[in-house]
């Protein structure tokens, strides 16, 4: 099977689904002759003119608007926002309107929209370009939310989402449009609440989102050699999320650790980490870890910026860690202690 670059997986499933479906427009900040900041878009113009890949002015809250009326009546709008950063600037847009006009509509309206962007740190981009918000989204009843971790996985959700009729957001992450992964010529799609389990293992488990499913994996192969048998998981949509897969798992390792780039404080490292002490809590052996970056605004420091998410080695050292029985020995003891 061929292998080619997550770029190359998003601007070839966008430029699928347009010759399938003329109602697919794309619109956003320099997508059109620039093929916007990552060229992840570039050649797009050229087949489908600027009817259909629309340079938009630089205000986020204007090109969304219009983006979900053009959904509401009719058109399939994808939208690049170029910084993940700068979905904060469209918060009303997406939350307050794309999300809720299905329900507050009693069913007659949909905005079958896409809002593709970005996240990750380490890229020497400070405070206010770096941020990994997916979880803000994943809040909002009414949206759907991706993280590939891959190029097969980034052109089958991308394909997915241009087809569903409610509003979804995809964040790639920006320093993995280089990579590369076998993805077939033939047309695929890949179901949203649909987990892939990378790696069997009967350990631990290693839930990991985006990018971070590779760090898993580097902490994987670290562990095979220490004779600790890890599960890798990908959950790839976190709404809707894949309970069953993750559950299965964890009932069969007894441990977990859930691994997402975005801060640990209120994010979808708790949120996943809850739901498997809420319902396989007699299944495990240790506590569920999760695995985040500090709750610091991102560094623009590099020295500073790589200690603010996980690396392979501390997931390493966690997973050590929880085979062991250090960790459950260390809350039985704060628990007496506590009581005393």
């Amino acid at each position: 099977m061929r292998e080619i670059t997550l770029s190359q997986a998003v601007n070839e499933a966008l430029a699928e689904e347009m010759r399938r479906d003329p109602t697919v427009v794309i619109l956003g900040e320099d997508v059109a002759e620039a093929g916007t900041s990552f060229k992840v878009l570039s050649g797009l113009v050229d087949e489908f003119g600027t009817d259909r890949v629309i340079d938009t002015p630089i205000s986020e809250p204007g090109f969304v608007g219009i983006a979900v009326g053009a959904a509401m009546t009719g058109a399939r709008p994808v939208v690049d926002l170029m910084f993940g950063d700068f979905i904060y600037l469209v918060m009303d847009q997406l939350c307050n309107q794309a999300a809720k006009q299905h329900y507050m509509s009693g069913g007659k309206l949909t905005v079958p929209m896409v809002l593709r962007t970005n996240l990750g740190a380490t890229r020497r981009s400070a405070a206010q370009h770096s941020q990994i918000l997916q979880a803000l989204v994943a809040h909002i009843p009414g949206l759907k939310v991706a993280l590939p971790s891959s190029a097969y996985e980034a052109k089958g959700l991308m394909k997915t989402a241009i087809r569903d009729n409610n509003p979804v957001v995809i964040f790639e992450d920006k320093l993995m449009y280089q990579h590369k992964a076998p993805v077939p010529e033939e047309e695929y799609l890949i179901p949203f609440g649909e987990a892939n389990v990378k790696r069997e293992g009967k350990d631990i488990t290693l839930i990991a989102t985006s990018s971070m499913v590779q760090v898993a994996e580097k902490a994987a192969e670290t562990l095979a050699q220490e004779g600790i048998d890890a599960e890798i998981i990908d959950p790839r949509t976190i709404v809707p999320l894949d309970e069953k897969t993750l559950l299965d798992s964890v009932k069969k390792t007894s441990r977990a650790i859930v691994i997402d780039e975005g801060h640990q404080s209120y994010g979808v490292s708790a949120e996943i980490a809850a739901r498997l002490n809420e319902k396989v809590f007699y299944h495990l052996d240790a506590p569920v870890l999760r695995m985040g970056a500090m709750d610091v605004p991102v560094p623009f420091s590099p020295a500073l910026e790589d200690l603010t998410v996980p690396t392979p080695e501390a997931v390493v050292e966690n997973a050590r860690k929880l085979c062991a029985g250090e960790l459950i020995h260390a809350a039985r003891r704060n628990l007496r202690f506590q009581a005393a």
